[in-house]
């Protein structure tokens, strides 16, 4: 019997998970009955959860902060960030595939004792050009430079210690990066389209990602770019590991 992907949700607002739910899917090319869907914003973890009954986990976006001070969370965001660090150990120890994206990046870079911060490489809502830097299975066949959708306050300051650089753009040099063999993140959004776009940016515009009056252009930006690429790595992700 094929294994499911367990899929972590860590947006609090039901439309946007939803959305990013059903774009992991139609992009990473699965059926829903191939995952298991857990919401962290609402539940915690199964307690019944055996990774290796799984054929890799994949940890969706979400507004949220790593860096953020303890304070400053909310009891929703600080309890979505102790369920995913909770299962970083057991990834890493057994290189268990992984792939997370935006949020994703944080947590594994902050697991593994990398900075997290907004000191420097945020990046505006939008389209992103980034670079091939390091090879590998997830990349084959993409061309050397794409275009990405990103947003993010904060982002890696330096590549963790025994990580491997993969992807890197203009603004943010640590878009794509690698743990071991099999635990991947990503600081852009690989499910991502422009209609996903949309929706985010409507639901996320009075969060501090842009001044709000701006976000009908940003919406039209969007739409004008050239953002195909990305989802060939979730696809190439759910290959091989499924």
């Amino acid at each position: 019997m094929t294994k499911p992907f367990l899929i972590l949700q860590l947006r609090p607002e039901s439309e946007a998970s939803d959305d990013e739910f059903a774009a992991i899917l139609r992009k990473g090319g699965l059926s829903p009955d191939r995952t298991r869907r857990v919401r962290l914003d609402r539940d915690d973890l199964p307690e019944d959860l055996d990774l290796s009954d799984h054929a890799g986990v994949i940890v969706g976006g979400g507004p949220g902060c790593v860096s953020d001070a303890p304070a400053d969370k909310s009891p929703v965001e600080a309890h979505i960030e102790a369920a995913c660090l909770s299962l970083m150990p057991e990834i890493t120890d057994r290189d268990i595939p992984f792939m997370g994206c935006c949020y994703g990046i944080g947590i594994l870079a902050h697991h593994l004792g990398a900075e997290v911060s907004k000191a420097r490489y945020g990046e505006p809502v939008g389209a992103v050009t980034c670079r091939v830097v390091g090879d590998d299975p997830l990349l084959d066949g993409l061309p050397e430079v794409f275009d990405t959708f990103v947003g993010h306050k904060e982002a890696v300051q330096h590549l963790p210690e025994g990580a491997v650089h993969l992807l890197e753009s203009g603004p943010c040099p640590f878009q794509m990066i690698r743990h071991g063999e099999n635990v991947y993140a990503t600081q852009f959004h690989p499910e991502a389209d422009s209609d996903v776009f949309e929706t985010r940016i409507r639901i996320y515009k009075n969060r501090g990602y842009f001044p709000p009056e701006t976000a009908d252009d940003l919406i039209a930006m969007c739409r004008a770019a050239d953002v195909t690429v990305p989802e060939r790595i979730l696809r190439n992700f759910v290959a091989r590991y499924g």
